[in-house]
C-alpha cells in the first residue's frame, strides 16, 4: 500500500503547530463603540465568560478590560474540535480628554459587556448667549460703559486689521 503525500494536511498541521502557541496568551475581544447623546457605549463580546471573572478598570487614561473563561471537560473525552478555547481576554483603550472616567459604568448581560463613558460637562456641546445694546443709536462699547461688549469690539477690530 503506498502512501500519498497530501501538501494541504502538511500545510494545515504545520499552521495548527504555529499558531497553537498563540492560544496560550491573551486573548482580543469583537468590541462595538459609539456615541450616544453626551456619552459613548462600548459593548464588548464576552461569550461564555462568567461575570464574576470580568474586571473594568481605569488607569490614568486607559480602560482595560480583563476577563478569564474556562473550560470544563469531562475526564477521558476524545476531542473532535475545540474551538472556544480557554484563557484569558484583554482590551484596552486610550481614553482621551473631555471624559468624565469618575463616572464610567459597566454591565454584563448574556454575554455582552456594556461600558458607559459619559462625557464631562465641560466638553460638552453648549449655545453662547449673545448680548445685545438697546441703545439704538450705534454708540461704541466703551460709550455705553458696557464692559460685557467690550471684549466682542476688540475682537472685531483686531479680526478687521
Amino acid at each position: 500500500m503506498a502512501m500519498t503525500f497530501d501538501p494541504f494536511r502538511e500545510l494545515d498541521r504545520l499552521a495548527g503547530s504555529l499558531l497553537s502557541g498563540a492560544t496560550t496568551g491573551p486573548r482580543s475581544m469583537p468590541m462595538d463603540l459609539y456615541r450616544a447623546g453626551d456619552h459613548y457605549v462600548m459593548d464588548v463580546d464576552l461569550p461564555g465568560v462568567d461575570p464574576g471573572s470580568v474586571d473594568v478598570d481605569v488607569d490614568g487614561s486607559v480602560l482595560t478590560i480583563r476577563a478569564e473563561r474556562t473550560l470544563g471537560a469531562p475526564d477521558g473525552v476524545q476531542w473532535l474540535t475545540r474551538e472556544r478555547q480557554p484563557g484569558t481576554f484583554v482590551r484596552q483603550l486610550t481614553l482621551g480628554d473631555g471624559l468624565d472616567v469618575e463616572r464610567i459604568a459597566a454591565h454584563y448581560d448574556n454575554g455582552v459587556l456594556s461600558v458607559t463613558i459619559p462625557v464631562q460637562e465641560s466638553s460638552k456641546p453648549r449655545k453662547i448667549a449673545i448680548s445685545t445694546s438697546s441703545r439704538a443709536d450705534g454708540g461704541s462699547a466703551a460709550d455705553r460703559g458696557g464692559q460685557g461688549a467690550q471684549p466682542l469690539a476688540v475682537e472685531q477690530a483686531a479680526a478687521g486689521a
